[in-house]
């Protein structure tokens, strides 16, 4: 039998994910039978839920976290991983609950210099700084809140690979999931973030937990975003704003503030303001547009807070049945505070802002636009648009530009706010950039 070294896997074309497995027994054994049963006939309790005291934190998760569930938090270093697990751990230990939070790359002096310098000071949450993840795994038992910093910072004894490796990333995560499933306690576990900005690790590794959460930041801001990547227990599309300042993190409690600046910007060509729902929250964006003659055969396309490729369908939609052409003209759009757009509903606004800035005409002040804008031109309604609305009343917009289709209603109590429903983008330009 000839053997052949392997450094790259054939399917995915990653170096060092190859591992030696050894073949399962064949033949001997017995056949056990199982017995399928009907889900309707399924006693299926509701997870019980252990709130982590921190606002947002518990809007990401869909209510706290879950006992018996397994949360992977990623996040590039030093935004701010182990001060949130630590306040959330503080909050728990308050409530009289044991917390246990196992460290591999810091060491117990580290961490408790962190903790003084947050406030905290319970005796309720203890640390295990060590390398040797199952005895430490084993000390759990007794605890009701577990902190796993970092998985690939462990290697397990006896099995293959270096810490980090995919085989070993594996095995830390597979034993430490077991043992929060068997004494039913919620657990987190640190991930490493690569340069593309994805966990560390085997695939498969996000695929053996219940939760997903990636915690992110401008290195020059003191913001922080938390969003979910997967939530077996709650949504994906919330998103949780954080401030991080000397005594920790703190929850952004009006976040509509922080990217819709309302003064400085108002009155100028090539700015709108648009209503962005990030799950059940709603979120004021203020959209910036600029354009230039290009000195180059090919004009320049960039964005910042939308995909480049949204960028281009919109320009198109706007010279195909609008007349306003860019061919010409470098093009640059922002999205101010540093607020990535995935809602379709900000494409009335960005095609406002790109036609404010080809005319250089401004957009009259205290109006803001709704809606998703289809090839043919026509704006489309939007979902839960009558919370957008109220959003834009309460910052002091006094009128929301729509679908001819919305069926949102001025909101109670605003009565001079007016809501222009317009069934094109060029009615919307032949309206307000005349």
């Amino acid at each position: 039998m000839s053997l052949t070294l392997v450094g790259r896997c054939p399917g995915c074309g990653e170096w060092g994910t190859m591992s030696e497995e050894a073949p399962a027994p064949s033949g001997g054994s017995a056949v056990s039978r199982v017995t399928a049963k009907p889900i309707a006939s399924l006693d299926v309790k509701p997870e019980e839920r252990v709130p982590s005291g921190i606002a947002e934190l518990d809007r990401v998760l869909g209510g706290g976290w879950v006992k018996g569930g397994v949360v992977l938090l990623g996040g590039e270093p030093g935004v701010g991983k182990s001060t949130l697990l630590l306040q959330a751990c503080a909050f728990i230990a308050k409530g009289g609950h044991r917390v246990l939070y196992i460290s591999g790359e810091e060491s117990a002096g580290q961490l408790a210099m962190r903790a003084r310098r947050l406030g905290i000071s319970e005796k309720n949450v203890d640390l295990l700084c060590d390398a040797d993840l199952l005895s430490m795994l084993e000390a759990a038992a007794g605890y009701e809140f577990l902190v796993v910093d970092s998985v690939q910072a462990f290697r397990i004894e006896g099995e293959s690979g270096w810490s980090g490796s995919p085989s070993q990333v594996r095995n830390v995560a597979s034993r430490a999931a077991m043992t929060a499933k068997s004494l039913s306690i919620p657990m987190v576990m640190v991930g490493h973030i690569t340069k593309q900005g994805t966990i560390a690790g085997p695939k498969i590794l996000e695929h053996m937990v219940d939760v997903v959460l990636l915690f992110s930041g401008e290195r020059n801001s003191s913001h922080r975003l938390l969003r979910a990547e997967k939530n077996r227990y709650g949504a994906t599309d919330e998103l949780g704003i954080f401030e991080m300042t000397e005594g920790g993190l703190a929850a952004v409690t009006d976040p509509s503030r922080m990217y819709w600046g309302m003064a400085g910007s108002v009155g100028t060509p090539g700015v709108a303001a648009g209503v962005s729902l990030e799950g059940s929250r709603p979120l004021v964006a203020e959209i910036q547009a600029l354009s230039c003659a290009t000195p180059f055969p090919y004009p320049k396309r960039t964005a910042r807070g939308i995909e480049v490729n949204r960028l281009q369908l919109l320009l198109a939609v706007l010279e195909r049945r609008c007349g306003i052409f860019s061919r010409n003209s470098d093009v640059y759009v922002n999205v101010a505070g540093g607020l990535s757009l995935q809602d379709p509903a900000a494409d009335l606004s960005i095609c406002a802002a790109l036609a404010s800035s080809f005319r250089d005409v401004a957009l009259p002040e205290g109006v803001c636009f709704i809606g998703e804008v289809g090839l043919a031109g026509e704006i489309r309604p939007t979902a839960k648009s009558s919370l957008r609305v109220r959003e834009a009343a309460r910052l002091g917009f006094k009128a929301a530009v729509m679908s001819a289709r919305d069926p949102a209603e001025k909101p109670e109590g605003q009565d001079g706010f007016l809501i222009i429903k317009v069934g094109s983008v060029s009615a919307m330009l032949e309206r307000f950039l005349k």
